[in-house]
Formats: C-alpha cells, sequence, structure tokens
C-alpha cells in the first residue's frame, strides 16, 4: 500500500504522520502470530490489544460467532433479551469469587470503566448516600480514554489536552519504587504502606464525599507493576472502614492473564 493511500484513517495513539510514511501493515493472524503485508510472522505479544487471550483464527471459536450472526445477529438490549446473554453471565457468575454475582456487559474497557463509575455513583445515591459523589484513582493509573477513564487515570500524556476533566477526583500515590523493588520477582516486599495515601484523602475530602476508588490490580499501560505484598489487603481494609467502593481494573490482567 502506498503512503497516499492511507491518508482517510486517522489512526489512535499513533504518530500518523510518521505511520504513514512508513507503514506497519498486518493482513491476517493465526494463533499466536500476526503476519504482515511482506510476510513476515509477528509474534503477538499482546494478545491483539488484550482482547485475544485464546488466540487468533481458533476454528472452534470462527464457528460459534458464524453460528450466531446466522440465528441473530443483534438485538436491542433495552427492554429485549437473548439466552445467550443470559447463559453467558450465569457461567461468569459462577467462576467469579464469591459475592460477585451480578455481570452488566460493555463493548469495551473503557465502556467498562465509565459504567462501573457511574454503577458506583448510583449505588451511593440509591441507598441514601448522595453526598458521596467523589472518585479516586492513582497516579500511573490507565483506566480507558473517555473522559471518566483518564480522569481517574494518572497517566500524564492521556490527560494533559483535555483541560480539567472531571472535576471531583483525587488520586493516591503509585507504588513502583525502582529504587527499591528493582528485580523483584512476583509481588514486591517494598510499598504496602503506600495505601495509607488513601487515608490521606480521607481526611482531607472527609468519608462522607467519596463514593469509590478504582484500582488496576496490576498495572499495565505506564508498566507491568504488581502491587507490593499487603497493598491491596490494606487498600480493601480502608474501604470497608470508611464505606468505599473498591473498583478493580482487571481489563488488562484478568481472566487468566496472571495465571491461577
Amino acid at each position: 500500500m502506498k503512503p497516499n493511500n492511507l491518508e482517510s484513517l486517522w489512526m489512535p495513539f499513533t504518530p500518523n504522520k510518521a505511520f504513514k510514511k512508513d507503514p506497519r501493515i498486518i493482513v491476517s493472524a493465526k494463533g499466536m502470530h500476526f503476519t504482515s503485508d511482506d510476510g513476515r510472522l509477528i509474534l503477538d505479544g499482546t494478545a491483539g490489544l488484550w482482547a485475544c487471550n485464546a488466540s487468533h483464527g481458533r476454528s472452534k471459536i470462527t464457528e460459534a460467532v458464524a453460528r450466531q450472526l446466522e440465528e441473530l445477529d443483534y438485538s436491542p438490549p433495552f427492554q429485549f433479551g437473548h439466552p445467550k446473554q443470559f447463559e453467558l453471565a450465569n457461567r461468569l457468575s459462577e467462576i467469579f469469587p464469591e459475592g460477585m454475582n451480578h455481570v452488566f456487559f460493555s463493548n469495551s474497557g473503557s465502556e467498562a470503566v465509565e459504567s462501573a463509575l457511574k454503577i458506583a455513583l448510583a449505588y451511593q445515591r440509591s441507598r441514601g448516600k448522595g453526598s458521596k459523589t467523589r472518585l479516586i484513582g492513582s497516579e500511573k493509573g490507565y483506566h480507558g480514554t473517555n473522559f471518566a477513564g483518564i480522569s481517574v487515570g494518572g497517566m500524564v500524556k492521556n490527560r494533559m489536552y483535555y483541560g480539567s476533566l472531571l472535576s471531583g477526583v483525587d488520586h493516591i500515590r503509585h507504588t513502583h519504587l525502582p529504587e527499591l523493588n528493582s528485580y523483584s520477582r512476583g509481588q514486591p516486599e517494598h510499598g504496602a504502606e503506600l495505601a495509607e495515601d488513601l487515608e490521606r484523602l480521607v481526611q482531607l475530602h472527609d468519608a462522607s464525599t467519596i463514593a469509590a476508588i478504582i484500582l488496576e490490580p496490576v498495572k499495565g499501560s505506564s508498566g507491568v507493576y504488581p502491587p507490593p505484598k499487603g497493598y491491596l489487603e490494606r487498600i480493601r481494609e480502608i474501604c470497608t472502614k470508611h464505606d468505599i467502593l473498591l473498583i478493580f481494573d482487571e481489563v488488562i490482567s484478568g481472566f487468566g492473564r496472571l495465571g491461577k
């Protein structure tokens, strides 16, 4: 393909001018590999964009998709249902931890985050806690590219161009401590005390104003940073103490990507 055939598409997270001078084009995929337009195999080390855990081109998946398209390609999700959406929700609730037995489907990670934050705010209001409207994120966090996601996110380049973003959002410190945790295997030893930064924000804003905190259990886009030992457990304790909802964004790290 010539560069002048590529001008109509505005590509996300891509230096468009540089790309179109020297494009990298993928034409097919099978198993763990992409195939480029010049015939090279490229190892897919990111599962597409975290969406192809089961690899590419699996016949069981393509056959199931084809059958469903023939049976029903789309039906309205408002006021109508389809048997398989209930079946999938039931199967997911069976493998989720105890107490997580309701499912809300979305189309992307960004949309899932927006929905989770809206559900958190609506939940607080529904139980008479309408003053709990503040949302907490963390530095270096990634929660998609919609306005709420970049507001609670903590990646500078995703935030700096879009003004003041959502009001009523604050951030706790990140846990990346290379001076103490470099070359750690598994969860690092140092940094659990950083969970106390949530207590600092509670003292600043008061718990009566905080609806939820959203965190990646393992930070993904800013670097693969496992949580320090005891960090998430302490965050859970503080949230329980102050009646704050805890949202785990596992779009990147969930469903087997971290092993058992």
